[in-house]
């Protein structure tokens, strides 16, 4: 795959790249309240930088309605960057300034539907193309797909150490333990099917609930998959582990129960204490583990059991591979970010990476 420090000085000079970031980050009341993956694309536009290269950022945010300019304001704090609203303004912009963030990419109905007449346009901005947006490299966008068949075209420094440290899970140290939250196990069935050698592969959240629902236990309320038929065949694996113990709670109280005590009024919103237990235990004598997905009902406040399972992974001498939002929300909170061996910008990209066998399209595109 070519990258940029192929490039030289002299290539680069006076050159405009268009580098493919991933600002898609949460907002709140109008402002930031992630930046990981906006820090995490620094590395990439400082080396661009001084090279003397102008650079022009793209990327998507949310729905069609959002705006990127809180972005532009947030990187000026480290460097000045300057909005763009379309593709005039950008031209304009960049001959008086070497770093221009391009606005919502979804803006422009190409984007989403990779139309080649778009991605060609877009493709007049500049003279190289960077993809540094491991977290959006499967998606089948003009900015991922379509530009890179219009420009001459790199990864980026970060996209570059996504791979390297992913690839240490598609072919990982042994014992090998998997720990999946979240919902919709179906997206899930690549990966688990990829990791066969996987020593344990522990489920939680929704994921769970589904796999207690295709077992024909009472789930009451709990938030699953609505069709699980597809679900009976995995109940056989040997390697997966549901939870032995969950929080359970109706309009008056909470309390830990059996996965086969759950009552039609309950709902499950999280892992209990055994289960925490056995994953601490699992994990103590392992080599690599991966995690995605909150374990709980993360979002609703039920935030315990994927905390403690932040706490136990710091512990662990295995090489720790984590990804997804609210599993780095979980990490940030307890300030343990430096206890893990990578966290990815990635949640959905990393699993399809390592379930593909990092054949994403995106990446290919580069080859």
């Amino acid at each position: 795959m070519k990258n940029i420090k192929q490039l030289s000085a002299k290539q680069l000079a006076g050159k405009t790249v268009i580098v493919r970031v991933d600002f898609n980050v949460p907002f709140k009341n109008g402002k930031i309240i992630e930046t990981f993956r906006i820090d995490q694309s620094w590395p990439t536009i400082d080396y661009l930088l001084g090279k003397r290269a102008k650079v022009l950022l793209v990327s998507h945010l949310g729905d069609e309605e959002a705006s990127l300019l809180s972005v532009a304001k947030y990187l000026s704090h480290h460097q000045k960057t300057k909005l763009a609203t379309d593709f005039k303004q950008a031209r304009e912009l960049l001959e008086e300034n070497n770093l221009v963030l391009l606005e919502n990419l979804r803006l422009w109905p190409g984007e989403k539907n990779n139309d080649k007449f778009f991605a060609k346009e877009l493709s007049g901005l500049g003279d190289l193309y960077v993809n540094d947006a491991f977290s959006v490299s499967h998606r089948l966008h003009a900015s991922v797909i379509g530009l890179p068949k219009f420009l001459p075209s790199y990864a980026g420094l970060r996209l570059m150490t996504e791979i390297k440290n992913l690839e240490r899970v598609t072919k990982p140290k042994l014992p090998l333990v998997v720990i999946l939250g979240g919902a919709k196990f179906k997206t899930k069935i690549p990966l688990i099917k990829k990791l066969s050698k996987a020593d344990k592969i522990f489920l939680g959240g929704a994921l769970a609930n589904s796999f207690f629902k295709a077992q024909d236990l009472e789930v009451g309320l709990s938030v699953r998959d609505e069709e699980v038929s597809y679900i009976k065949p995995f109940l056989k694996k040997k390697n997966l582990r549901l939870p032995i113990d969950v929080i359970v709670a109706d309009t008056q109280r909470q309390t830990i129960k059996n996965p086969t005590a759950v009552l039609k009024k309950e709902a499950i919103f999280d892992i209990g204490p055994e289960t925490l237990a056995e994953i601490a235990e699992a994990t103590k004598g392992a080599k690599t583990v991966l995690w995605n997905g909150p374990l709980g009902w993360f979002e609703k406040g039920y935030t315990k059991g994927t905390l403690e399972t932040a706490k136990i992974l710091a512990k662990t001498k295995a090489f720790t591979v984590v990804g997804g939002g609210d599993t780095l929300a979980a990490i940030k909170r307890l300030k343990l970010e430096n206890k893990f061996g990578f966290i990815s910008t990635g949640g959905g990209a990393m699993l399809d990476y390592i379930a593909s066998g990092g054949k994403l399209a995106g990446l290919k595109m580069l080859e």
